[in-house]
């Protein structure tokens, strides 16, 4: 039997899961965005508004959420006139509480605007909306009254937060207790010598020093030392990405943005992405500092590269426990295949070029500061092709119906002018190559834009900018590579990456949300998207890499336990998502605080797994 410190093939464990797994998941009902007549009881991100109308003609209440750039107001219900003058009439409906609406009424015989009303509903507020009369017949007055206070649904945010920061308190403290000379000597006296080492030196189970090899994230350097920083973040981005793909408590801002725009949830994936890069040239040059075959080197690629695409088409296909997958509404791209075809391309291109290196450069030739760059020019030059192509392909191919360089959701947007051009050229090439069947169907612009036509974030013109994130990241291993152990020159290098992104992200998006040449947008994975990704990626980079591995003033625990087994927990996660422990029943499925305690306890576990492992020395690799 295999050692268990041995790298595993995570392929024949995952399709016996996948297989063998066949239990109908638990499911939760999620909120409704859409405003409609008053329901029994609201649901999450709901709110009451009953309008009482004194104004002798029907009207028409109309919404508009500010997430929604340049569309129009959308029909919410009717309200009939008054019957006689102070006898007014009350409609009740429901509203969306996510973000600041603006509500508009308008007389139905003309559609004349009478009045409009921006407002933020809380949660589970009650509002009275007052129509009255002027003297003027076009205008009316307009007040909004709170009837009903609304909950606060970011106490549970707080809570959790003050709860997870105490544990980790505490455990700080008892480290700090267990390395005092005092608490040693009286272990040793009146406890066992062995066990008292033990205690001392597990340290709640950081990651020993001495266990370097166990991963490829090393410095070929003659001391073997390994950057737990690298781990940290990874363990970062995907602790975060399991706990958004959990749900997030369901609030908005742990949700993808449905067009333009950050959220949390839109922070992780580059992130991976940006790491991942790092890693492959850390591993790479690591390879063949040991001299291994370039010709190995790539089979081993190009196999885990299809390891991952098939992973990735498995998971994301979940209807194989009710037989044969059907070509017919078989998603073809996906997170896992967007990572597999970036992997390919990037460590590809790092081990054709790394080969022709030459194995150090002197420090006085007056290139040296920039010879990190220079030895990667043919990438440099592929990378800018791959670049050219997509601003091409984005901004000059024909989009049947649509307008040229068309960037918006369609749907409502643009004034509902382009409904079925959601993505513009991103989502003409996946329809017409992949096949409207063969690509995501409830993409994230459907909740505020209503948008008509399928479109998928992972793909196929995106993967271009997907291949810069990690070569942005593979940047950043050949700037530890080559300046290793000059933490000043290493700190620096990261501060000028991230300012000299910044400042590209500040000029193509003209620093707003909608305004800039090329917004910041997830679903596109924009220009400006990577950019902006990739300079908070050297900030937090460079941020770990001085407290972790300079400094050591934090060992990165919990972190690097789901970061050296990265794999495993994303496909695990996404594999077990309905079962329990990591789903349960609830007893309220429309409140935040249970949503946040089901994905927090399911996020947790996670990160206990891949303790465990980390502790059996057991690390899955493909």
């Amino acid at each position: 039997m295999a050692s268990p410190t041995q790298h595993r093939s995570i392929l024949p464990a995952v399709l016996v899961v996948l297989l063998g797994v066949c239990v109908a998941p638990l499911t939760a009902d999620g909120p409704s965005s859409r405003a409609r007549r008053r329901a029994p009881a609201l649901k999450m991100d709901e709110a009451a508004v009953s309008v009482m109308n004194e104004v002798d003609t029907d009207l028409l209440l109309s919404a508009l959420s500010d997430r929604c750039y340049q569309c129009l107001p959308q029909p919410v219900g009717l309200v009939p006139a008054a019957p006689g003058p102070g006898v007014p009439t009350t409609a009740s409906f429901t509203v969306g509480t996510q973000h600041a609406l603006t509500l508009q009424l308008n007389s139905t015989p003309g559609n004349s605007e009478l009045c409009r009303v921006h407002f933020h509903f809380g949660e589970h507020g009650n509002y009275s909306l007052w129509v009255k009369s002027l003297n003027d017949p076009a205008q009316a007055n307009c007040t909004m009254i709170t009837e009903t206070e609304p909950v606060n649904s970011y106490l549970p945010i707080l809570l959790a937060f003050i709860t997870f920061a105490g544990f980790y308190v505490l455990a700080a403290i008892w480290n700090t207790v267990m390395g005092l000379d005092s608490v040693r000597n009286f272990l040793h006296r009146f406890g066992s010598t062995l066990e008292a080492d033990r205690l001392i030196n597990s340290e709640l189970g950081t990651p020993g020093r001495s266990e370097e090899s166990l991963t490829e994230v090393n410095i070929p350097t003659s001391s073997g030392r390994r950057l737990h920083s690298l781990d940290t973040f990874r363990g970062l981005a995907l602790v975060v990405m399991v706990f958004v793909n959990y749900g997030g408590g369901r609030y908005w801002f742990f949700r993808h943005e449905s067009w333009n725009g950050l959220t949390v949830a839109d922070l992780v994936f580059p992130w991976f992405v940006f790491i991942m890069g790092t890693s492959v040239s850390l591993s790479v040059s690591g390879a063949l500092h040991r001299g291994a075959r370039c010709s190995h080197l790539l089979w081993k690629i190009c196999w885990r590269s299809v390891q991952l695409f098939l992973i990735g088409v498995f998971i994301i296909n979940p209807n194989y426990c009710a037989g044969q997958l059907s070509w017919d509404s078989l998603r073809i791209p996906g997170v896992l295949q967007r990572l597999a075809f970036t992997y390919l391309v990037v460590a590809v291109m790092d081990v054709l070029v790394s080969r022709l290196r030459p194995a150090s450069t002197p420090t006085e030739t007056w290139w040296y500061t920039v010879h990190d760059i220079l030895f990667c020019w043919p990438v440099w030059a592929l990378v800018v092709v791959m670049e050219t192509l997509w601003l091409c392909l984005t901004f000059l191919l024909p989009v049947p119906g649509c307008p040229r360089g068309y960037l918006g959701p369609g749907g409502i947007g643009d004034v509902g002018l382009h409904p079925n051009c959601t993505g513009g050229a991103a989502g003409y090439i996946d329809r017409w190559l992949l096949g409207e069947s063969h690509i995501y169907q409830t993409p994230s612009s459907r909740v505020v834009y209503q948008t008509i036509v399928p479109y998928d974030p992972e793909g196929i013109l995106g993967s271009i900018n997907s291949v810069l994130m990690a070569f942005l990241g593979l940047q950043a291993g050949k700037i530890l590579l080559h300046y290793r152990d000059q933490h000043r020159r290493i700190i620096m290098r990261f501060l000028i990456w991230g300012f000299v992104l910044g400042v590209i992200s500040a000029i193509l998006t003209k620093c707003s949300t909608n305004h800039g040449y090329i917004p910041i947008n997830k679903n596109l994975w924009s220009l400006s998207y990577v950019t902006t990704l990739s300079c908070f990626a050297f900030v937090l980079l460079l941020v770990a890499y001085y407290v972790v591995d300079v400094r050591r003033w934090w060992s990165g625990t919990p972190l690097v336990y789901p970061g050296m087994n990265s794999i495993l927990v994303y496909v695990g996660h996404e594999v077990f998502e309905g079962y329990f422990p990591f789903r349960w029943k609830m007893r309220d499925s429309q409140s935040h605080a249970e949503h946040l305690i089901q994905n927090l306890v399911a996020t947790s576990i996670w990160v206990l797994i891949s303790y465990v492992l980390y502790r059996k020395r057991i690390f899955w690799k493909i």
